[in-house]
């Protein structure tokens, strides 16, 4: 072989090199799996993953990539050893991640690559993945625009997603298309003569149903009552009323598309109810709540629904708001108890 053609090989095979990590990093499996020879395999044992096959490739692909909340690779050259239609090598790469359910961190790997030669060019025969070094330590980061989609509506597919994973532990999910179907659905939800008790919501508030549930007479209604008590020499009978209604309502600060649910309270008056109290609990959630994971929902309770409470806290009290108490709800282990209702639109903090 002429000198000529070693150094186009080796052009072609770091050229192949370059193609994957940018397949990857575009999401295109179609692309990643080409790249690959018929019976080509790709090997991730620390992962682990391993897919034989175009078709394994661009499955496994998308099963694993369907996790990122972000996923950055860079990869740096290094070596290559051609052998007539056949080679290997071996790529050096760096990586930065955070996944759906909250894993993330940064690590230096190694591809240990065997190439041939085809009639559409250099393929992978096998891609094997080695970790090096792997730090878990949380990122400071975060992916652009992450921080200003608070407050847009997730789409279909993210609800769709966000309610199978609620489900799986233990609520019960309705998707909805609005706060007006929220309203009706209420009505059938709770059975007339229960004792309600409200959150403070704007969600209730803005969707009408703080006012059906406090005003209507169809329900015991909790908050007018404790609004008319004596919070000075009433306050044991207050705070027994709020904490074991039959039916708590409210919203919450966010839902993750790991399944669970982040409320922020300042009083903390809503939270023993919600946590378990309640003999039933019901939520009313905006679409623009939903985020990957609970880092993410953190991030929303401090930069997003905090300073929105605050301003309504100082113009309808005179002071402000605080996140005093904070309620994860990662599972409800009493079937039936917990409904969650997730609307298509955006409304509320």
């Amino acid at each position: 072989m002429n000198d000529f053609q070693a150094i186009a090989d080796r052009v072609e095979i770091e050229a192949l090199r370059g193609e994957f990590t940018d397949a990857v990093m575009m999401r295109d499996r179609d692309r990643l799996a080409s790249l690959f020879t018929p019976d080509g395999a790709l090997r991730m044992p620390d992962i682990p993953a391993e897919f034989a096959g175009r078709d394994e490739i661009r499955t496994g692909a998308k099963r694993l990539q369907a996790q990122w909340d972000f996923f950055v690779q860079t990869t740096h050259p290094g070596t290559i050893e051609v052998a007539g239609d056949t080679a290997t090598g071996r790529a050096y790469l760096q990586e930065l991640a955070r996944t759906r359910d909250g894993r993330e961190g940064l690590n230096f790997a190694i591809y240990h690559d065997r190439y041939r030669r085809t009639g559409d060019g250099w393929k992978f025969a096998e891609r094997v993945y080695e970790m090096r070094y792997l730090d878990t330590t949380p990122l400071t980061g975060s992916a652009p625009g992450s921080a200003t989609s608070f407050t847009d509506p997730a789409p279909a597919e993210r609800l769709e997603r966000v309610a199978a994973a609620l489900e799986a532990h233990g609520f019960m999910v309705e998707i909805l298309a609005d706060a007006a179907a929220a309203r009706s659905r209420v009505r059938d939800l709770i059975p007339e003569g229960a004792s309600v008790f409200t959150g403070a919501s704007e969600t209730l508030r803005l969707s009408g149903i703080e006012e059906d549930i406090n005003t209507s007479g169809r329900y015991q209604a909790i908050r007018p009552r404790v609004v008319a008590m004596d919070r000075a020499t009433q306050a044991d009978e207050i705070r027994c009323l709020i904490a074991a209604p039959d039916v708590v309502m409210g919203s919450v600060a966010a839902v993750t598309e790991t399944g669970s649910l982040v409320a922020a309270s300042g009083s903390g008056s809503q939270i023993p109810s919600y946590a378990g109290g309640a003999a039933r609990a019901l939520w009313i959630v905006g679409a623009q709540k939903v985020v990957p994971d609970l880092a993410a929902a953190l991030r929303r309770v401090e930069e997003h629904a905090l300073p929105l409470e605050d301003a309504r806290a100082r113009a309808v009290y005179g002071q402000p708001s605080a996140v005093n108490r904070l309620l994860v709800l990662n599972a409800e282990p009493h079937p039936g108890r917990a409904t969650v209702l997730l609307l298509r639109e955006a409304i509320g903090f």
